[in-house]
């Protein structure tokens, strides 16, 4: 399990990072929401204080919670219940009140990532299969027809991300956060044309369809 700590407190951070490491968890310190929003597909669980530096914790957590499912345990010293209400509803796993005693933090990090492995484990197979074009995940091949298509690895996050959800729409937001692995930062244009190159060799452009003003979804 990895773990990051997103603490501005070097004395908390500190105690945080050398108490989980005591219990053989590897851990990650970062001290600014930018930072985690930038790497949060490192980590199997996320530990996300609401005092930061450079962004609001909540605003950190709903901008994740729109690219990914990474389990979210805020630990802050705010304990009204207003916020603790907010926080939960902006997307969190669980809400610790700082300071947290040690053998509690390690109880809930235990079952919030115990009940993302459920999920995850619920997953299909690594090969799906649409018509005629199959798609292997674990290998990172494509065939359409019988036919191996060659996609570049841009084109092919593209693609998997699409097909792990066929049907469900999906943000522009969420394709250039998994190609480009930042939740703020992602160039447009540059999706539009990587998805045409996509669209083009797979020969199924009916396949994907756009969803005007807000991404694309997989149809086949």
């Amino acid at each position: 399990m990895r773990v990051a700590v997103v603490e501005d407190d070097d004395g908390v951070a500190s105690a945080i990072v050398d108490s989980l490491g005591m219990h053989q968890i590897e851990t990650a310190r970062m001290s600014r929401g930018i930072d985690l929003l930038g790497r949060h597909r490192e980590f199997d669980v996320v530990l996300l204080d609401l005092g930061l530096p450079d962004l609001d914790g909540l605003e950190v957590l709903r901008s994740l919670r729109k690219v990914s499912t990474v389990p979210v345990i805020v630990l802050t010293a705010r304990d009204d219940e207003r916020t603790v209400v907010r926080g939960l509803r902006s997307g969190a796993d669980d809400y610790l009140v700082k300071p947290a005693r040690i053998a509690e933090l390690l109880a809930r990090i235990e079952s919030v990532h115990r009940r993302a492995s459920r999920v995850a484990g619920t997953e299909g197979p690594a090969v799906r299969r649409f018509g005629d074009v199959e798609v292997s995940l674990e290998l990172r091949t494509v065939h359409v027809a019988g036919e191996p298509v060659s996609l570049t690895p841009i084109e092919f996050s593209l693609l998997a991300h699409l097909v792990e959800t066929p049907g469900a729409a999906v943000s522009r937001t969420q394709l250039m956060d998994r190609v480009w692995g930042n939740a703020f930062v992602g160039t447009s244009r540059t999706l539009d044309v990587h998805m045409t190159g996509l669209r083009s060799k797979l020969r199924r452009r009916e396949f994907i369809e756009t969803i005007r003003g807000f991404g694309f979804r997989w149809t086949g």
